[in-house]
């Protein structure tokens, strides 16, 4: 297959915000794969993207022409199929979403598809529109996934006497895992052990559950079915139905549901998040596209926290609430249910999270993990906290 271009759909990416300020669309990470190494694993075939401009120097556009596929589709063997018999005078689309179409050398943007033989997509594949659909595709995509990196493969063998395995052929293990006296349940979905990774004692797991490169569940973590935990990351307590991007901490007691955690975020102790509200209405969240509170139509909706956010230890989170990229909350009290890209404070006065001491703090976080904060990530971060000023009301008020 030709090279893949996975391209930001304006009328997408803004629904998934905050993840979106960081990164493409295609680099949001559901299931046990990010977007972009669904298409890559499927197709054999390498993959740039076309973004916003201050992310494009990290997320390069190769040269060439390409098959430009929207980079909120998820991929599966059928949709394959269909892009394999796509011609290049045609644009595949599902009602007025563009799925794929091929684009040019020199071509910047998608405006000339509408030149093309537009193809009706029958059969309504699997977008990501809402942050929160993240977590509701992330079992059927762990499913997916777990079947593309497993196929033809041998899982290295669970020694731990003391661990007790349900369903032991859905259950697949990388070289270098440590596993010590853990329950694995995967008679509901699979379970995924990724390579250097440590189940530590008495862990309870049931699947759908994906633990990615180098992460960690500590003692007595409680890991409820359709939950990722990216590369590089440490969890504890208990967690449902969420999705831990990587390289961030949750290490201690305390309840995520229904969640979106971003990269290099950390949790305090005991600090908690409700995904239910007292009277079972469904749930509203901070939508960037309308500039206020919008419905989910979800029962169930915990926390969005964007990349390089914190919070200190006991923090509250009431249900769905929007954490933007590089807060850092403390004190006690529910901070707001929407917090704005680099806050400092919770329930109490919030003030604004200077960039210098931001950066500080980033680039000790990521040393820890022997990663470098580059002038490239320096750079897009900086554009993250001009493009963000106005939700930070407290600075146009004084």
């Amino acid at each position: 297959m030709d090279s893949i271009l996975l391209f930001d759909d304006p009328a997408i990416r803004g629904s998934l915000l905050p993840f979106t300020f960081t990164r493409p669309v295609a680099e949001i990470r559901v299931g046990i794969l990010k977007i972009s190494e669904k298409w890559e694993k499927i197709t054999q075939s390498s993959v740039s993207f076309l973004t916003q401009d201050y992310l494009q120097s990290k997320f390069p556009r190769k040269s060439g022409k390409a098959l430009a596929i929207n980079g909120a589709l998820l991929p599966d063997e059928m949709l394959l199929s269909r892009l394999k018999n796509l011609d290049k005078d045609e644009a595949l689309y599902f009602g007025k979403t563009l799925l794929a179409t091929y684009i040019g050398e020199t071509e910047k943007n998608l405006d000339f598809a509408r030149d093309k033989k537009i193809i009706q997509l029958q059969a309504e594949p699997s977008l990501l529109l809402k942050p929160w659909n993240i977590f509701q595709l992330n079992g059927a995509e762990i499913k997916k996934d777990f079947a593309v990196l497993t196929k033809g493969r041998q899982s290295a063998k669970i020694t731990d006497p003391f661990t007790r395995v349900y369903a032991p052929e859905n259950v697949f293990v990388e070289e270098g895992a440590v596993i010590r006296a853990a329950v694995l349940n995967a008679e509901n979905g699979p379970i995924y052990i990724g390579r250097n990774t440590e189940i530590q004692e008495g862990t309870l797991i049931r699947g759908p559950f994906a633990l990615c490169e180098g992460s960690t569940l500590n003692m007595g973590a409680k890991i409820k079915g359709d939950t990722t935990v990216g590369p590089q990351s440490k969890v504890g307590g208990e967690v449902s139905n969420s999705v831990i991007f990587g390289y961030s901490n949750k290490g201690h007691e305390g309840f995520l549901g229904n969640s979106v955690v971003g990269e290099w975020c950390n949790m305090g102790a005991d600090t908690n998040t409700s995904n239910l509200k007292n009277n079972y209405a469904p749930v509203k969240l901070w939508d960037y596209t309308k500039g206020g509170y919008a419905s989910t139509g979800l029962q169930f909706c915990g926390l969005m926290m964007g990349d390089h956010s914190k919070c200190g230890i006991n923090t509250m989170f009431n249900t769905g609430t929007v954490v933007s990229v590089g807060a850092n909350i403390f004190g006690d009290g529910f901070p707001r249910n929407f917090v704005p890209s680099f806050s400092w404070g919770g329930a109490g006065p919030v003030s604004t999270y200077l960039f210098p001491k931001f950066l500080e703090t980033a680039k000790a976080v990521m040393g820890r993990r022997g990663q470098e904060l580059t002038a490239v990530d320096e750079e897009i971060l900086a554009t993250i906290f001009d493009l963000t000023k106005n939700y930070r009301i407290w600075e146009t008020s004084s």
